[in-house]
């Protein structure tokens, strides 16, 4: 069934209204109870969760118990149920305002002051449900809601009580997003609520910098990054923030639990006073990362030191070791839950006299001789892109807003009117000639290599002039014998600078 074809009808005595919201495992419609003239947020889960018993009663019980906490940075649930047909729902608050994820998106990184405020409240509602022996799972900015200068938390319905039996059955192969996802939980250990500070701190990372602190190219690639690697330093990403910020980050996002903060609250405080200049004089020390060199391993502080156990308790070899089974571990779950990481490649045409990888499940459409675009929605994209200027972007702004992993993908256009030398507000113009709507480029392109070729990049944003819709891009304009041509990587966020657009642009070979 089509997740909008539930519009205007019953589910469990509410009526729907519109969808707001879509994830792997739900959808989240605006829904009004007649029984009390209120709207309400009612989360509707996959069917395929509710064939299973154990999953369908853990659900109920703990989102009962979540309502149960009275907090008020936790969205307050009214109902948790299933349906007379077993399928499982969940009626919540109604919050009119925006995720994080989509502020970030549509404003970039937070101003310092922002962000402290946030995740104060994030950081007090996670502990709270942690003293409840509640752990989510799944902190992510898309679960943090905004209505004004207040925050709340939601989506704890996958949540897992600290003393519930471990490991369900199908369902529970792989709760949680892999973006944000502690080792621990990718491990299969027994996780607490320091799971959630990892994540948290994922998320701390992502809203002052505007980008994940590990970015890859599939679920694998990124899943073996927070087993064993290092993000780089949050000042390094943002200059203005303190050297002092790293410290707490690399505790907060430090690989074994017990390294991290006591709890939520003690990291998001420690990030506050290291912001501020004041780090109190009883603070423990940040665990730093270690950089190995040829002869040993450099401290995080600069002096050479033996390598040193995780936690103290295993060899670094046993440690790798380790790691490498889980990483054979994550790669047998990605293939039971059908996760595609295949790529394919682009064959040139004389719309696009180029070829590069894409994802395997994106589509190439090549219109005419005009331009190429690929992607998961390309039908879309097309009718967008072969409009100019008098676009209608009716068919893509629900892609954006519901479904925004979908609304990604590559543009290729050849052009007498590219320019590689171009100024940021020269680039602007000729563009806003060739794309369907008005764009936005903040700083100069630069030089730089689209796979083996020079080109001129550059970042910015395409946007629906007569309404909110909006797309980030990076661009390449690479000069050919005999047209310019511009190569475009689109996503549905305010910076594409991501692994897929870098793995994009690696491929690239101009025929």
């Amino acid at each position: 069934m089509n997740d909008r074809s539930l519009i205007g009808q019953e589910v469990a005595g509410y009526l729907i209204e519109n969808i707001v919201g879509k994830g792997g495992m739900a959808v989240v419609y605006l829904a009004l109870d007649p029984r009390l003239s209120r709207r309400v947020a009612l989360k509707i889960l996959n069917p395929i969760l509710s064939v299973d018993d154990r999953f369908r009663q853990r659900f109920i019980l703990e989102s009962r118990t979540v309502a149960s906490i009275e907090h008020p940075n936790i969205i307050p649930i009214y109902e948790a149920n299933a349906d007379p047909s077993g399928v499982l729902y969940i009626a919540m608050r109604y919050v009119d305002g925006s995720d994080l994820r989509r502020h970030i998106y549509d404003r970039g990184p937070l101003p310092v002051a922002q962000a402290n405020t946030i995740f104060a409240q994030v950081a007090a509602a996670l502990d709270a449900a942690h003293a409840h022996d509640l752990i989510h799972r799944d902190v992510k900015p898309a679960n943090i809601l905004m209505a004004g200068d207040h925050v709340y938390l939601t989506d704890f319905g996958i949540t897992k009580h600290r003393t519930s039996i471990s490991g369900l059955t199908q369902t529970d192969q792989f709760i949680g997003t892999p973006r944000y996802m502690s080792p621990e939980q990718i491990n299969k250990e027994t996780v607490d609520g320091r799971c959630d500070q990892y994540a948290l701190a994922c998320v701390v990372y992502e809203a002052l910098t505007g980008r994940l602190p590990f970015q890859r190219d599939n679920d694998i690639a990124l899943l073996w990054a927070h087993l064993a690697e290092q993000p780089a330093p949050l000042s390094q990403v943002r200059p203005d923030l303190p050297l002092e910020v790293d410290g707490v980050m690399m505790r907060a996002l430090a690989k074994a639990p017990e390294q991290r903060y006591p709890s939520c609250t003690a990291f998001v405080a420690a990030l506050r006073d290291a912001i501020s200049g004041h780090v109190p004089e009883t603070a423990p020390r940040a665990q730093l990362p270690i950089f190995r060199s040829a002869g040993g391993a450099v401290s995080g502080s600069g002096a050479v030191a033996r390598p040193i156990p995780r936690g103290g308790k295993l060899p670094i070899v046993l440690t790798a070791l380790m790691a490498a089974v889980a990483a054979l571990v994550l790669a047998v779950l990605v293939l039971m839950n059908q996760r595609s990481d295949a790529w394919t490649g682009y064959g040139q045409t004389a719309a696009a006299p180029l070829t590069f990888d894409h994802p395997a499940d994106w589509t190439a459409i090549t219109h005419g001789d005009l331009f190429a675009v690929v992607s998961p929605r390309a039908a879309e994209f097309e009718s967008l892109f072969v409009s100019g200027a008098s676009a209608d972007w009716s068919k893509v702004a629900p892609i954006i807003a519901e479904d925004p992993e979908s609304a990604s993908g590559v543009y290729v256009q050849l052009s007498d009117t590219l320019d590689g030398t171009a100024t940021a507000d020269q680039m602007k113009s000729t563009l806003e000639g060739l794309l369907p709507g008005q764009v936005t480029i903040p700083r100069n392109p630069v030089e730089d290599q689209a796979g083996s070729s020079q080109a001129r990049s550059f970042q910015g944003t395409l946007q629906d002039p007569r309404g909110g819709s909006r797309l980030g891009f990076v661009g390449y304009v690479v000069d050919r014998p005999a047209k310019p041509m511009l190569l475009l990587y689109f996503c549905a966020r305010a910076t594409c600078d991501d692994a897929t657009q870098v793995r994009v642009r690696q491929s690239v070979r101009v025929g």
